[in-house]
């Protein structure tokens, strides 16, 4: 789990230690907020805190106004207006107001609830945490709301009263060629929050010494990606300009519900590779999903260049569509 996203985990695991635990979740911003809407701080009875809900801006205000909340059990919904000064301060061009509400776990937010929730994001379980601001209510729920879960986006449902907490499992790139660009593009996926699996069953590619510490699959790509599981939090990098990798490695992707799909290659290469996926059975709409030549066309030179331009178009689909 990424450390800027595991606050439910990290509530739970100093609920369950004794130290008490709040967690402070943006529910609703306007203007230039720092972060969105989903954005969590988790603060323990101490005052020891995880995670972010202005970039500093108001954290330390959130941290007391968590404290009182855990001595009288009870929520609170704050509202901070963040000056064009202090975003500045904190590197931001402008200022914003953001709403967040503040549950301490147990006498608010139920353990049973949020041990539940950890419970499926382990999984890779999508779900959605409920809380209806008027009456108290929390639960979790496992249907509807498709639109949020395919942005990715928390909010208010239209009565106003109603927040709904997207969960989605963690992000996840299955790169497929343990190449030059892939030393590039793990590292820089990292920091965007994908757990990157690294595909390669030639030895000499997908080696430790050239992915330290990384999690390297050596089998055949199609083999390699039926056992990794391809979701629709996955996105599957193809680098190896090599048919017999990449083809068995893209029925399996055109038949799951990658949410991205991107090949290296000229635009011969991609025809070529087009026309034999048809010949095996592809559909001309499955193979529009795949991107190819891949990347966003930033002129890119040189693999570092090439991997921020495929993050890039991973980022732009994940979050815009196609």
């Amino acid at each position: 789990m990424d450390v800027f996203e595991n606050a439910p985990e990290q509530a739970l695991a100093w609920h369950d230690a004794g130290r008490g635990a709040v967690l402070a979740t943006v529910v609703e911003t306007w203007g230039s907020a720092p972060r969105r809407v989903g954005a969590q701080l988790v603060i323990a009875g101490d005052g020891e805190m995880q995670g972010s809900v202005s970039g500093g801006c108001v954290e330390g205000a959130v941290v007391l106004e968590a404290a009182d909340a855990l001595e009288a059990g009870e929520q609170r919904l704050l509202e901070y207006g963040v000056s064009d000064g202090d975003a500045f301060a904190v590197g931001l061009a402008c200022g914003g107001t953001i709403r967040i509400l503040v549950e301490p776990v147990g006498d608010v937010l139920p353990a049973e609830v949020l041990r539940d929730l950890t419970a499926s994001r382990a999984a890779r379980e999508p779900v959605a945490y409920e809380v209806n601001l008027t009456t108290g209510a929390r639960q979790l729920v496992r249907e509807g709301y498709a639109d949020r879960f395919a942005m990715d986006r928390s909010g208010f449902e239209a009565e106003g009263a109603l927040f709904i907490g997207i969960h989605n499992p963690p992000l996840r790139l299955v790169i497929v060629g343990a190449v030059h660009i892939a030393q590039a593009l793990v590292p820089m996926a990292r920091i965007a929050g994908y757990d990157p699996y690294i595909v390669d069953p030639r030895a000499a590619f997908g080696s430790e010494a050239r992915f330290p510490g990384e999690r390297i699959v050596s089998e055949w790509p199609d083999e390699a990606l039926e056992e990794i599981g391809v979701d629709s939090r996955t996105a599957v990098v193809l680098l190896t300009h090599d048919p017999k990798l990449d083809d068995p490695a893209l029925l399996i992707a055109l038949r799951s519900r990658a949410f991205y799909i991107g090949a290296l290659g000229s635009k011969r290469t991609h025809a070529a590779r087009l026309s034999r996926l048809e010949e095996a059975g592809m559909t001309p709409e499955a193979l529009e999903r795949i991107h190819g030549p891949i990347g966003l066309d930033i002129g890119a030179s040189g693999p570092t260049e090439i991997a921020v331009a495929i993050l890039s178009e991973m980022t732009r689909v994940l979050r815009r569509g196609s």
